[in-house]
């Protein structure tokens, strides 16, 4: 076993109260074990900070916006331009008000 790793601020364990439970099979639990060791975590430490990565890339990839520089230009020219509402949409908004009972 690779010996401990310091841990940081970040890494500093909190309290715990919520528990998770996964079967998984031997070639898979020694695979995860092969790399706790290998990073100097036991195992439970390497698949929770594992999953939580993970799981931030996941959220901040469905949260983060990426536009290229022709479309933030377009974006942000959309934002500024005093476009008028197309008589299409106005009706659309006239529906919608005489459906909600709004005058």
């Amino acid at each position: 076993m690779a010996p401990r790793t310091a841990t940081t601020q970040q890494d500093k364990p909190t309290p715990r109260g919520a528990r998770l439970e996964a079967r998984l099979s031997p070639v898979q639990k020694g695979l995860l074990q092969r790399a706790a060791d290998l990073s100097g975590r036991t195992l439970s430490e390497f698949v929770l900070k594992s999953a939580e990565d993970a799981a931030e890339r996941l959220v901040r990839e469905h949260t983060v916006i990426r536009m290229s520089r022709e479309e933030q230009a377009s974006f942000v020219k959309g934002l500024l331009d005093d476009a008028k509402p197309s008589p299409r949409l106005r009706q659309a908004a006239a529906d919608y008000k005489n459906e909600m009972g709004q005058p």
